[in-house]
């Protein structure tokens, strides 16, 4: 949220030339010197929000030019204006165009890598719960792994257990890196040399044609969207309850206790 909100200070105050002060000085031959040029007019940022058109997402607002719908999934939501300013420096050297208004593949290969984590983090929430949890043993606790709340969970497993999660994390990022850097300029975001095509590791013999293959990428980019708001919902439920959502759904469809004894005793219909 901090950094959503400096974004929005940032991308806020770029729209905004602030008027150059110069200063001259006489030189000792009595010649005075040529006056510094100013540079004025608006920001790239400024002209984007000044060119801006509707927005399919959000009908009651508008979406800045620099989302004109060429991208696959544009669909005018960018609130915070996050397309009008470009990505800084730090990132550039790794292969992406980056560093101009406009240029969304940076921005588009984030929103893929967090949407993947974010449908692994759902699995995460719900699978213990619906299918048990991983046993324990003498060495790393019989309940090392019981607990069914993710948020409690993660200080309940071993220490080695989160290392080999951190481990194996940072070995696909480096790999993608690595992609980034071989592919340069024709690098695609979110390409992580899986699926169909020459060369490329494909265990389920994929071979859509152009048109499907795009279906299935716009499919991908909706379900890490959604998968987003998503987990946010689970970290809130399981933050708020202290219990795991399906543990929360199944004591609220469970009957209770006086009802297996003695039987539903009120009125039909009621």
């Amino acid at each position: 949220m901090k950094l959503a909100i400096a974004s929005t200070l940032i991308a806020s105050a770029a729209a905004f030339s602030a008027p150059t002060m110069t200063f001259s000085f006489k030189p000792k031959g009595g010649k005075k010197a040529a006056p510094a040029k100013t540079v004025g007019g608006p920001s790239p940022s400024a002209e984007a929000w000044a060119n801006a058109g509707p927005s399919t997402a959000l009908p009651f607002a508008t979406a800045p030019a620099t989302l004109d719908g060429s991208m696959l999934g544009d669909v005018g939501f960018d609130p915070l204006g996050f397309s009008t300013v470009p990505v800084g420096a730090w990132f550039a050297g790794i292969g992406l165009d980056v560093g101009e208004i406009g240029n969304l593949n940076w921005y588009r290969e984030a929103e893929l890598i967090h949407g993947r984590i974010a449908q692994v983090a759902v699995v995460g929430f719900l699978a213990p719960g619906l299918f048990g949890t991983l046993p324990g043993n003498e060495w790393t606790g019989v309940d090392a792994y019981s607990n069914t709340n993710p948020l409690e969970a993660f200080s309940q497993v071993p220490g080695l257990a989160i290392l080999q999660i951190f481990l194996f994390m940072s070995w696909l990022e480096f790999k993608r890196i690595r992609i980034i850097q071989e592919e340069g300029p024709n690098y695609q975001p979110g390409d992580l040399r899986i699926g169909q095509g020459e060369g490329r590791y494909n265990p389920f013999g994929l071979n859509y044609s152009p048109e499907e293959y795009e279906e299935k990428q716009l499919q991908e980019l909706k379900h890490c969207r959604l998968a987003m708001i998503g987990v946010f919902g689970l970290w809130a439920q399981a933050q708020a309850s202290g219990v795991g959502v399906i543990d929360q759904l199944s004591a609220g469809l469970s009957s209770p206790e006086y009802y297996a004894k003695a039987g539903y005793f009120l009125p039909e219909g009621i």
